[in-house]
């Protein structure tokens, strides 16, 4: 069993956080779900907590109940971050070393897991130059990336920038584990 971090960022495919959870319990992987305030607007920690078992973090400054830096604790004991869905502001976030949040503290905190990362969003927020720019600026550093596919976008546009299907991010993080 390893242990595996999944951050969840508000775009319209934290929906489909949902299915990359449940799927990696099922294979034995104790997952842990941060989420983003965004995220929870998209979907309720509730669904994640249920499919894991595992309690979800959205607040990095509630009170704390054990002698533990939560963020640090679980960015520790993970064998893998994995972002699903990543939208242009935690690949933003995470180039510039800026950790306002949960999930982007666990993210600078896990130096020793690798990263993977499922970009989703708009086909002229991918394609823009900043946010390439992030991209290889993090790929430079050893982040991973599962690459968006080409579909219609929830803003009715046909383009790159739809999350990788659930096979291709299952099978990418099993590789990194």
């Amino acid at each position: 069993m390893k242990n595996i971090v999944l951050g969840v960022t508000g775009s319209i495919a934290a929906y489909r956080a949902a299915d990359i959870a449940n799927s990696l319990t099922k294979s034995g992987h104790s997952v842990s779900v941060v989420m983003t305030e965004a995220a929870t607007r998209f979907v309720c920690p509730l669904t994640f907590q249920t499919l894991t078992k595992n309690r979800v973090y959205t607040d990095m400054f509630e009170l704390v109940e054990y002698r533990e830096v939560k963020h640090v604790s679980l960015a520790k004991r993970a064998d893998l971050l994995l972002i699903a869905p990543a939208t242009a502001n935690i690949i933003g976030k995470l180039a510039s070393g800026i950790a306002d949040d949960m999930l982007s503290a666990v993210a600078m905190a896990a130096c020793g897991a690798p990263v993977l990362i499922c970009p989703a969003m708009n086909t002229a927020m991918y394609e823009n130059p900043v946010t390439q720019g992030n991209i290889k600026k993090l790929e430079s550093l050893g982040y991973r990336f599962v690459e968006p596919r080409e579909s219609v976008l929830a803003c009715g546009d046909l383009g790159r920038g739809a999350m990788a299907e659930l096979g291709d991010i299952i099978a990418a993080a099993e590789s990194l584990l």
